[in-house]
């Protein structure tokens, strides 16, 4: 009975998973300057969430089924009075103190979003007819546009494609796709102009030549490209890289995070660090594979294929390919939230996998 109950537990995924975080442990501390208590705060940080997400784990697919509609709404309705008295940062307002921490609902959308459109699609026969899928754009395009107005748009992009991914795993055709894409592609002159502020606008500008602005919008693509340039392939060592240790890069302790472990552990470094994002990828998406009922599969898979797009976003951004939008590396980058939010999806996956394998024995 006890080897049964171990079997219950995924231990490839959750050791993955700590060693992702303590890579982030050795990072973080030289990031930060050698802060001890930037550290002590983010060790404590990434034990609750551990903890959260092994509690998460043991929740069964039906009661989050259950209970999906309800998490949604409690989401608008932070991110809801987030605008009306949310705490302002760097020309954003998109926390809500708590007195002893502040939370960023804006993360907890991350979660709820595809949860949501997971319970409505699987309320009608899939693939979707044109009513669930207008329903479903709905309910993805209004906590977008409330993220937007933060204004928090890598945040915002990254809750539409949870629920996006959602609707095309439901089994959309290809002839919708090509016609939503050409659509976006029309409309993107009105989007430049009605919808991205001017910051924002000169990112995008910055990504295809950031040498325009050297000490502007392009100050923090080219310090990260330094970086990860003169990392080499074995790196400069641990506590040694020029660039971070004399604080060139931006943000080194969240969003640039990478550049600093690239810089210091060189393309050796970052193979491993690839290696167990892809596996961790790959792990979520056999989750999904095997899941015994639909809305499973629809939430197993649309948490994977996510994961995948901010170690993506945050990578390319940083390396230069894609915009600078802010979004953290996940499990590496410094922040509360961020960290949670993974922990209790990697948690709400093993839930997925735990329940399938309590069927598989009965």
């Amino acid at each position: 009975m006890k080897s049964n109950q171990q079997k219950l537990v995924d231990i490839p995924l959750l050791t993955a998973i700590l060693m992702v975080c303590g890579l982030s442990l050795i990072v973080l501390y030289s990031a930060g300057g050698e802060d001890m208590k930037l550290l002590a705060k983010h060790s404590i940080r990434v034990g609750f969430a551990f903890v959260l997400m092994l509690i998460v784990s043991r929740i069964s697919p039906s009661f989050l089924y259950r209970w999906s509609p309800y998490l949604y709404g409690v989401g608008m309705v932070l991110l809801l009075i987030v605008l009306a008295v949310g705490i302002i940062g760097k020309g954003a307002q998109r926390w809500i103190d708590l007195g002893l921490f502040r939370f960023q609902p804006a993360e907890l959308m991350k979660l709820a979003v595809p949860m949501m459109i997971a319970w409505v699609l699987t309320r009608w026969t899939l693939p979707p007819r044109p009513l669930a899928l207008i329903t479903s754009v709905i309910l993805v395009l209004l906590p977008t546009a409330l993220v937007i107005l933060q204004p928090d748009l890598g945040t915002a992009i990254l809750i539409a494609s949870t629920g996006l991914l959602v609707i095309f795993l439901a089994g959309v055709g290809w002839k919708l796709i090509v016609t939503v894409l050409a659509v976006l592609g029309a409309i993107a002159p009105a989007l430049w102009v009605l919808v991205l502020l001017d910051y924002q606008r000169r990112r995008v500008l910055t990504l295809f030549d950031p040498w325009a602005d050297p000490l502007g919008a392009g100050y923090h693509s080219i310090q990260s490209i330094i970086a990860i340039g003169s990392g080499g392939v074995d790196g400069k060592g641990w506590l040694a890289g020029s660039q971070s240790q004399l604080e060139f890069i931006p943000e080194r302790s969240t969003d640039f995070i990478f550049a600093v472990f690239a810089e210091e552990f060189g393309l050796l470094g970052v193979f491993v660090l690839l290696a167990l994002y892809l596996f961790l990828v790959f792990k979520s998406l056999m989750i999904a594979f095997y899941a015994h009922d639909t809305y499973s599969r629809l939430l197993a898979g649309s948490l994977s294929v996510t994961f995948f797009l901010y170690v993506f976003v945050n990578i390319g951004m940083v390396s230069g390919i894609l915009p600078v939008v802010g979004v953290p590396l996940p499990l590496m980058s410094y922040g509360g939230t961020s960290i949670v939010t993974l922990m209790v999806a990697f948690g709400i996956l093993m839930g997925i996998d735990r329940h399938k394998n309590f069927l598989a024995r009965r």
